[in-house]
């Protein structure tokens, strides 16, 4: 897929916009999922909702994981074993 896609859309009477199905395919998007629109310096940007709420997400928890004392997969996965035996033995 090129770096680069444009296209244009006609804006109907509600404010209502058809993403191009390039343009859809490109943000993986289909019929249901929900785009978020980010207005920057003049630009507005759209994203796929699911994917943009992952970015914001990564970005807040960001160095938390060592500051929990988890330095490996390996320690992530030894804590979800043990906090799965915690919860069956209760």
């Amino acid at each position: 897929m090129p770096d680069v896609l444009v296209n244009d859309a006609r804006v109907m009477s509600k404010g209502q916009v058809t993403i191009p199905k390039n343009i859809r395919a490109a943000l993986g998007i289909s019929t249901g999922d929900r785009v978020t629109f980010i207005f920057e310096n003049g630009t507005v940007k759209v994203v796929n909702s699911a994917v943009y709420a992952m970015q914001k997400f990564q970005e807040q928890m960001k160095g938390e994981a060592q500051k929990a004392g988890f330095n490996s997969e390996d320690d992530v996965a030894e804590w979800i074993t043990a906090s799965r035996r915690e919860e069956n033995e209760e």
